[in-house]
């Protein structure tokens, strides 16, 4: 009895991958082993980066942070020390939308704590 392969679903997973790597240079979009490996691999880098990306967000937020704060005559970490001495509860992601959008409110807060 002839062995049974089951040539369907191989076809339908291997297409699937080939849909996903659409767009990619070379070999990387029709051959399937390239192909899966190279989207094997994305998947690898999109799982780092979700995580990067929170930690370049938190030094792009500290950054401006510091650029207004030291127009304001303060560093960053004298800033951040006088906020939480005083009580400020305000976390970094607004406290550096305020300093780029809104210099003046950024302003208040940093006289309030001096």
């Amino acid at each position: 009895m002839p062995r049974s392969v089951n040539h369907v679903a191989s076809r339908n997973r291997r297409k699937k991958v080939l849909k996903l790597t659409r767009g990619y240079y070379g070999a990387r979009k029709n051959v399937w082993t390239v192909a899966k490996n190279t989207w094997e691999k994305g998947l690898t880098y999109a799982f780092r980066d979700r995580r990067a990306k929170k930690r370049n967000f938190r030094a792009l937020w500290i950054q401006r942070i510091n650029a207004a704060a030291r127009l304001e005559g303060m560093s960053y970490s004298r800033l951040m020390g006088a906020l939480h001495k005083n009580g400020v509860e305000i976390n970094r992601k607004v406290l550096a939308d305020l300093a780029m959008n809104h210099p003046e409110a950024f302003k208040a807060i940093v006289d309030k704590v001096k």
